[in-house]
């Protein structure tokens, strides 16, 4: 629709001084009543500059686009109501000038070069070495490997960091309980749930001997100090650890372009502290060194404890300086749940006071937290749903439906692991990420309504749709130009408008979920798109159709059915295409 959006705002901009043709364009909207047009242009805005009625300025801007003659440019009526000006666009000139592009750029369709020359930096993911990779972990992954795709479709440079929890005091406990009751026959065997059941009992006993909790904060020092029993285990732990985490990585589909953990940055830390001290920034409190930043209503940032042991803000501000001068970001996102807001707030702060303009280009992004039966989800009590158990029950349901309604399906197996995996993933994005989640395996296994499985279905249907298609006219794929063998100006029905309409939105939709920071924009296109779909799949015949017709319904079948994989691709799903 951008074209016409474009058409409206120039002829609009000729009769306005108020706003810029830019601004004008980024007014425009379609109306929710299909009655009111095609597009709108709202004058609330003008009518408290102006001092006039919204419905008054509406009224003399219709008149103001007749004298102009705007309906020779595609637009068939330009009316008011309700200050608003509506624009009902020509159905044919639309077909014409929205399918032959998508057809052309097929699964490129959306992209662009809006990133030319710009690196975002992406850190997600994160979990924590020798703990299970649990379902509260699946929304900060699929979040940034969405973004990751998004970001990367409209041109650029994408570093997928996992940041993984693999420093801290935490170590000292797990090598405390490891030496004390720990068994490496168990550790080969079953990595995690030897590790898991090592920390629990760690703070079972360490309630009734605090001095467990010395001990531990002692090796975490000898750890940071390099003592090589201490490093010893502690790669022992991150190894076995890497290896679960990569199994679940893989099912999901997700990559990283640097798996590397808070460790990594030990040796910038030093260089953090130093800088600190020089640009006077850090006060000694009781032993401790800090930042303060009461000014800004924060509490002190910590940098260092009495012990001298470093914490989270130090070493996120060492990689903040290592990914600026190794990457060069126009943007570092940091996806992570909303409980770490003032973390990032504080050292974001720390960073801008360092005198490093960069700070405005530190993101966090944010999202709802997720319990369990309305209860936190604890590593360290033992109550998580890992998400490999979750994974294994969406795929096991999907095999028995296949089972049951389409037992010849060929790759019965890996369509069961696409559809399977890509419900547990819709399921997570398909809401506002800053939203609450209290895991529900019902909801988390359903596969009726608006969810993945009905968005893959519905891209299966205009696979078979396509498939049929060329077997009746007789051509390897419907992928034609216009002016040859079909004429896109043949889809001027309304269904057929209504569908192109749906189709012309996903640029602007892609465009949208990158400002934003917000996946789930994409996933309530695409389950539009799939209503919209099926809905002119009922009303409109197809392979019935005079050969013209046809050919050109096909078209926009294909255009459906590029449109629909390439976002169910953007979120990480895959679209298969036989259901």
């Amino acid at each position: 629709m951008e074209r016409f959006k474009k058409i409206i705002a120039e002829q609009l901009a000729g009769l306005l001084h108020e706003v810029t043709e830019e601004e004008i364009g980024g007014l425009l909207e379609i109306p929710r009543d299909a009655a009111m047009g095609d597009l709108s242009f709202p004058c609330f805005t003008l009518a408290k500059q102006r001092k006039a009625s919204p419905a008054g300025i509406a009224r003399e801007l219709e008149e103001g686009l007749h004298a102009r003659g705007i309906a020779v440019s595609g637009l068939i009526k330009v009316s008011s109501q309700a200050g608003y000006v509506n624009f009902s666009l020509d159905h044919a000139a639309v077909a014409e000038a929205i399918l032959p592009g998508i057809l052309e750029n097929g699964e490129r369709y959306g992209a662009g070069e809006d990133g030319e020359g710009k690196t975002v930096v992406i850190d997600f993911s994160s979990p924590n070495i020798a703990k299970p990779f649990h379902v509260g972990h699946l929304r900060s992954t699929v979040i940034g490997s969405s973004l990751y795709r998004i970001f990367s479709h409209l041109g650029y440079r994408c570093v997928g960091i996992n940041h993984l929890g693999d420093w801290g005091t935490q170590f000292g406990k797990l090598i405390t309980a490891y030496l004390r009751w720990g068994n490496a026959a168990r550790l080969e065997e079953a990595a995690i749930d030897e590790l898991l059941g090592l920390y629990v009992r760690f703070h079972e006993e360490a309630d009734k001997d605090p001095a467990l909790e010395d001990e531990a904060r002692e090796w975490f020092v000898k750890m940071e100090r390099g003592d090589a029993e201490a490093k010893k285990l502690w790669k022992r732990f991150v190894d076995v650890s890497l290896a679960e985490f990569q199994k679940i990585y893989d099912r999901l589909g997700v990559r990283f372009d640097f798996v590397t953990g808070e460790s990594f940055y030990n040796e910038y830390m030093d260089e953090v502290v130093r800088e600190l001290r020089e640009k006077r920034l850090l006060e000694e409190d009781e032993g401790a060194w800090l930042v303060r930043l009461e000014e800004y209503g924060m509490p002190p940032a910590l940098i260092l404890k009495k012990d001298g042991s470093s914490l989270y803000p130090t070493r996120d501000i060492a990689a903040a300086l290592y990914r600026k001068r190794t990457f060069g970001f126009h943007k570092a996102l940091y996806v992570t749940d909303y409980s770490q807001s003032l973390h990032f707030s504080q050292w974001f702060k720390v960073i801008e006071w360092m005198g490093y303009g960069w700070a405005s280009e530190l993101v966090h992004v944010p999202f709802g937290r997720v319990s369990l039966e309305g209860e936190a989800l604890s590593t360290r009590r033992g109550k998580v749903v890992r998400l490999e158990e979750v994974l294994d029950q969406a795929v096991s349901k999907i095999r028995g439906i296949i089972e049951e309604k389409n037992p010849e399906l060929e790759n019965k197996d890996e369509v069961a692991k696409q559809v399977g995996v890509g419900a547990v993933i819709f399921n997570d994005l398909r809401g506002n990420r800053i939203k609450d989640i209290d895991f529900s395996w019902k909801e988390a296994l359903s596969f009726e309504g608006e969810t993945g499985p009905y968005v893959q279905y519905t891209n299966a249907r205009a696979c078979s749709v396509l498939r049929m298609g060329t077997e009746v006219a007789d051509v390897q794929e419907v992928n034609l130009k216009p002016g040859t063998d079909w004429d896109p100006r043949q889809l001027d029905g309304e269904a057929e408008f209504r569908m192109i309409k749906q189709l012309a939105l996903f640029p602007e939709v892609l465009r949208q979920a990158a400002a934003k920071l917000e996946p789930s924009l994409i996933t309530r296109y695409l389950v539009d798109t799939a209503q919209a779909f099926n809905r002119f799949y009922h009303e409109c015949p197809i392979l019935k159709e005079e050969a013209t017709l046809r050919l050109a319904r096909l078209a926009l079948v294909q255009g459906v059915r590029f449109t629909l994989k390439t976002g169910l691709g953007l979120i990480g799903l895959q679209a298969p295409e036989r259901m």
